[in-house]
């Protein structure tokens, strides 16, 4: 591809003429050989800015990214276009893994997906270090700092890459990060030079607006009545999304809901109703919406409020992708600032619960003291608070702090499809006896799905049993007895949190949370927390102009749109139209004066009216102008 270009790259496979603002800086800096850091608000096209050097440089590019369950969308829609990608992550069987390696190896991708806690495991470095590696991206880069809102421990290791590829350049990349987060980010991942490139935070068609209400619901009928076209509501829970859901097709509005327990059909069901403009609201948790590509979505509500500033940008700019004039809401209550103050506290339990949460999660996991280092389980985390009698969040955060403390790495709910691969040749299968069942099952396979001999492929069990008219447990027993024959290589669909051992288990006693992790994180998310309340709450200007300075720019203007802003102009023309009133009712009384059988001098008018001589000078000669009144020799008269 020596003659390509990024525009012909772009063009080819994306079919687009031109590039966003601020992606083709970012991607000559990459080609340029520079490490850089890209600074791109929500929608702002992060993943065409390695996507495409890496289809432009030779060897392989590593892609570190948190988000799990989008690996394999990307990885799809990359293949859709032609693109060879391919994934590893702890949701993979090892059949899944090696395969992706082996492709790797022998130059079959461009690009390769990880999850940070891979790095964790020194056979799996070993692969990577046979590999030619030309750029190495780190997405969701804020999540290395542990200044930042979302800071995972799994990252640090990211650093390793760059001592086992010294030569291949690095590409960091977020949507939010304060100036002190950028400089962290950069600093851990060893930037050689400082190429940073940021688009303003600053999105000009989006009004932030922030309503106070005593009854949420009712407010949110309000606005979604008021507006039109797609939205999203974020909550806080699972059973908040189907409860607001349900209330509003009650009130003839069609929503859906969508949260991380939903099964991986369901969660496509819901996008594809939502994206389709089928179901007209989402109410979702955090877990809807990073990497959802659905420009006109005119409305973001949250009906509970984020804990950061971050947070609250990422989610409010899904709105208005497009560039057209969208809007983003804050419905908020006083006791939201208690919300937000509790939230603290319940990120931060005390040290003995945190230690107690280790000890009861090794023996649930039946893990011996000694024993354990850098082995995965799969942890039920339901089961685990219920046996126990744990209160769920403060136990999820006990298991983040242990997580950032370095005993533990908690993943919380990987959901995986059902995935099929073929494993005998097509000679084999030919010949191959089976009972009613599996055939069927393997003849619907092989009409249904392609690309089963090259790769795995996601199944729906759900569609084969409709097809077939065969009961779902029938259709896994079919394919069960399929894998015994080793015909294909079936995985089931799971939806379940990993715990792996970082260290071996201690006794609780060993158990130490350093200033860093603790006190010193807490200190960060009060500050957070702090900027979020008066976001919402104070009355000290534009909301949008506080929002940028938090995020370091300069001397930002008022934007006009928030609700501060609107507010202020409606008073200021109130004041406008008050004082013209007050204008127009002195110059009737100027005219009344002035029509008096006697001499009327502009002092005599002003003193009948009890005001200085100046004050009603621009008011005579704009009745003068109007034609009302003449001034003859320093008199007044009408006509």
């Amino acid at each position: 591809m020596t003659s390509a270009t990024p525009l012909s790259i772009l063009e080819k496979y994306w079919d687009y003429t031109s590039f966003r603002e601020m992606q083709l800086p970012i991607i000559e800096s990459v080609m340029a050989g520079h490490d850089t850091l890209g600074l791109l608000p929500t929608g702002g096209g992060k993943s065409l800015t390695f996507q495409i050097p890496a289809l432009l440089m030779p060897g392989l590019t590593i892609v570190v990214t948190p988000l799990i369950s989008l690996m394999k969308d990307q990885v799809d829609n990359l293949r859709s276009h032609g693109i060879r990608a391919c994934e590893i992550n702890s949701g993979l069987s090892r059949a899944e893994q090696k395969l992706a390696m082996d492709r790797c190896r022998l130059g079959k991708a461009k690009l390769l997906y990880l999850s940070p806690e891979k790095l964790q495991s020194g056979s799996f470095t070993d692969q990577l270090r046979q590999l030619q590696v030309s750029m190495i991206v780190v997405d969701e880069a804020h999540c290395i700092s542990q200044w930042g809102y979302d800071f995972r421990p799994s990252y640090l290791r990211i650093a390793e890459l760059r001592r086992m590829f010294p030569d291949a350049v690095m590409l960091a990349l977020t949507a939010s990060a304060t100036p002190e987060v950028s400089r962290d980010i950069m600093d851990r991942l060893q930037f050689r030079g400082r190429q940073v490139f940021a688009r303003s935070f600053s999105r000009p068609n989006l009004s932030y607006i922030v309503r106070h209400a005593d009854h949420k619901p009712e407010m949110l009928l309000r606005i979604l009545r008021a507006t039109s076209g797609s939205a999203i509501v974020y909550v806080r829970s699972r059973k908040r999304t189907r409860e607001i859901a349900m209330m509003l097709t009650a009130e003839g509005i069609q929503a859906g809901y969508y949260h991380a327990g939903l099964s991986a059909e369901e969660k496509s069901e819901k996008q594809n109703l939502w994206k389709s403009g089928r179901m007209r609201v989402i109410v979702a948790t955090n877990a809807f919406g990073m990497g959802i590509d659905k420009p006109d979505v005119r409305t973001v509500v949250h009906i509970d409020p984020p804990s950061s500033l971050e947070e609250y940008y990422q989610e409010a700019g899904r709105a208005g992708r497009d560039g057209l004039p969208s809007f983003a809401v804050i419905i908020a209550t006083p006791a939201d600032k208690a919300t937000l103050t509790r939230r603290l506290n319940e990120a931060f339990p005390d040290k003995d619960f945190i230690r107690k949460v280790y000890e009861l999660a090794g023996n649930f996991l039946e893990v011996a003291v000694g024993d354990g280092y850098n082995r995965m389980y799969e942890f039920n985390f339901q089961l685990f608070c219920d046996r126990f009698g744990l209160n769920p969040r403060t136990t999820r955060s006990a298991l983040a702090l242990l997580t950032n403390a370095g005993y533990i790495e908690y993943l919380d709910e990987i959901t995986t499809r059902s995935r099929v691969m073929i494993v005998m040749n097509k000679q084999e299968l030919y010949s191959l006896r089976l009972d009613d069942d599996p055939d069927r099952v393997l003849q619907l396979l092989l009409r249904t799905y392609t690309g089963l001999f090259a790769d795995y492929v996601n199944i729906s069990e759900d569609l084969i049993s409709r097809r077939l008219q065969m009961s779902a447990e029938r259709v896994y027993k079919a394919l069960i007895e399929l894998g015994r024959q080793h015909a294909l290589h079936y995985v089931p669909r799971k939806a379940s949190p990993y715990l792996i051992y970082t260290t071996s288990r201690e006794l609780p006693r060993y158990v130490r949370l350093p200033r860093s992790v603790y006190e010193d994180m807490r200190d960060r998310m009060k500050t957070r927390i702090d900027a979020m309340k008066r976001f919402i709450f104070a009355d000290d200007g534009c909301r949008v102009a506080s929002m940028l300075r938090y995020f370091g720019e300069d001397s930002p203007e008022p934007c006009g749109k928030c609700d501060f802003c609107r507010a202020r102009k409606s008073a200021a023309s109130s004041d406008a139209k008050g004082r013209r009133r007050q204008e127009e009712d002195m110059m009737s009384q100027i005219v009344r004066i002035a029509a008096q059988p006697r001499d009327t001098s502009i002092d005599y008018i002003a003193r009948q009216l009890s005001v200085r001589p100046e004050t009603i000078v621009p008011l005579v000669r704009e009745l003068m102008d109007r034609g009302e009144i003449c001034v003859r020799a320093g008199l007044v008269t009408v006509g």
